[in-house]
């Protein structure tokens, strides 16, 4: 996400700062290349300093090392809480140092970034020293401490000069989650003597995700743990009165499945129009997320995707992707990494499982995205062409090296000449490309078109193609 926030900033950087900036890139790119990410994190805060006109110098670079994080984001009231504030990369700050760290717990913040309101100061330690690479500082809060609800932890260190820098951790806090998570682990151990997987999955998918965050795998950020514990529960009591929790099933929900590549139980989105009758072969859109997003992103409501879905009687499934930044296997230069790999193959394995419990006409399979999304539905085409019916890529772009991989499927391509995310450029690019291969594209270019609004103002264009088809 910084490096989204520094890839957009950069078009709006007054020109005394570009030397500074080119600098900056140089930097970012040996930094990528070593795969160092802590001098990563250090030159993207650096370029986004230069960006917004704020001065980077020793303090603003111990600032930018600072993270803080509880050993668990997802804690039972009545359990320990451990806070370890640590740096991702050594600070150019030098000397001996007498510091102090403040604890104190905040609302969230609005928007998911820095902390709202203060709600309670849990203390101050001293003599603290610099090198928190070396020695992390510690802080553990007695059961019971902190009531159930939802919470920005935010740590502060300064010394005799003011404060040198904070770090923010959220914090969830619920009432009984131990003994839910111990109910769900039961019933998990039940479906797998089952042999129900899928239910197994399901139902574990909460505790799955809980042991990522706390092991850095992935972060907080967007998970509903509240609702993520209800939906298992629900499988669970479906199993329990032994129901299929998803046989006969139509509207928008979410299931699970244990990807045996990623070791981990990985989620996906399904939409069933109300229309779907078993035994009738019905056409599926398949739609990637962009960066940042998740399973649920494509079928929020302002992309309007749903109510299109059900009058034209698509199926619909959205993966996760493996992770919000996977890239479904696209690379910008050099072999895919494993991330990408993981990724790619999650949208296959999802394909395979909704082809394995829908009927599915396999000549009406459409491929579409959104930013990352729409990266990812050409590179992914352009490996696997003879799967799809029709492409939507939206505010993307590909390689053009690829079109005459891709030449022989219909596509609808969507972008704005205003899009300071995704430059229109990589859209004309591949359009050039595919219409010099002879393929079938309709391109719509919008003039003062964004990244975002472009997706959900043209996506009836999009279904309007596929129903074409």
């Amino acid at each position: 996400m910084l490096s989204l926030f520094y890839r957009m900033g950069k078009a709006n950087a007054k020109p005394e700062v570009a030397e500074q900036i080119a600098e900056v890139d140089r930097a970012l790119a040996a930094a990528q290349a070593a795969g160092q990410a802590g001098e990563v994190r250090r030159q993207l805060a650096r370029g986004l300093n230069l960006i917004r006109n704020m001065d980077w110098n020793e303090k603003a670079d111990f600032d930018a090392s600072l993270v803080v994080r509880a050993d668990q984001a997802f804690v039972d009231s009545e359990s320990p809480i451990t806070v370890r504030l640590s740096q991702i990369f050594p600070s150019v700050l030098e000397g001996r140092r007498d510091l102090e760290i403040t604890a104190t717990l905040h609302e969230p913040a609005p928007r998911g970034f820095g902390v709202g309101t203060e709600l309670m100061n849990l203390g101050a330690t001293h003599h603290v020293g610099l090198d928190l690479v070396e020695n992390p500082f510690v802080l553990r809060l007695e059961p019971g401490s902190i009531a159930a609800g939802d919470y920005a932890l935010q740590l502060s260190i300064a010394d005799d000069s003011g404060t040198l820098g904070t770090a923010v951790s959220p914090l969830r806090v619920r009432d009984g989650l131990d003994r839910r998570v111990a109910a769900l682990r039961t019933s998990a151990g039940l479906a797998a003597e089952q042999g129900l997987g899928d239910v197994e999955a399901s139902v574990r998918y909460p505790i799955d995700v809980m042991r990522k965050v706390d092991s850095a795998a992935i972060t907080s950020r967007g998970i509903d743990i509240d609702a993520e514990l209800a939906a298992a529960g629900s499988v669970a009591e479906a199993m329990g009165r032994g129901e299929d929790p998803f046989a006969g099933r139509t509207g928008d929900f979410e299931r699970h499945y244990y990807s045996e590549t990623a070791n981990e139980i990985l989620p996906y989105r399904v939409f069933v129009p109300s229309s779907y009758t078993k035994g009738e072969p019905h056409p599926l859109i398949v739609a990637l997320h962009g960066l940042g997003g998740t399973e649920d992103s494509m079928f929020n409501d302002r992309y309007g995707m749903k109510p299109l879905a059900e009058k034209s009687g698509y199926v619909m499934v959205a993966p996760l992707g493996y992770r919000d930044d996977g890239g479904y296997g696209a690379s910008l230069g050099g072999p895919p990494s494993r991330r990408a790999q993981l990724s790619e193959q999650d949208v296959l394995d999802v394909l395979a499982l909704i082809e394995r419990d829908y009927d599915i006409d396999p000549d009406r399979i459409f491929l579409m995205g959104h930013s990352m999304g729409a990266i990812g539905t050409w590179a992914i085409a352009a490996k696997y062409p003879e799967r799809w019916a029709a492409l939507g890529p939206i505010a993307g772009f590909g390689n053009p090296m690829t079109a005459g991989a891709i030449k022989d499927i219909p596509q609808v391509v969507v972008h704005g000449d205003a899009d300071r995310t995704v430059p229109v450029m990589g859209s004309r690019g591949m359009v050039t490309a595919l219409e010099a291969a002879g393929a079938n594209v309709n391109y719509i270019e919008v003039p003062g078109g964004g990244h975002s609004d472009v997706a959900w103002q043209h996506m009836k264009d999009i279904f309007a193609f596929f129903d074409g088809i």
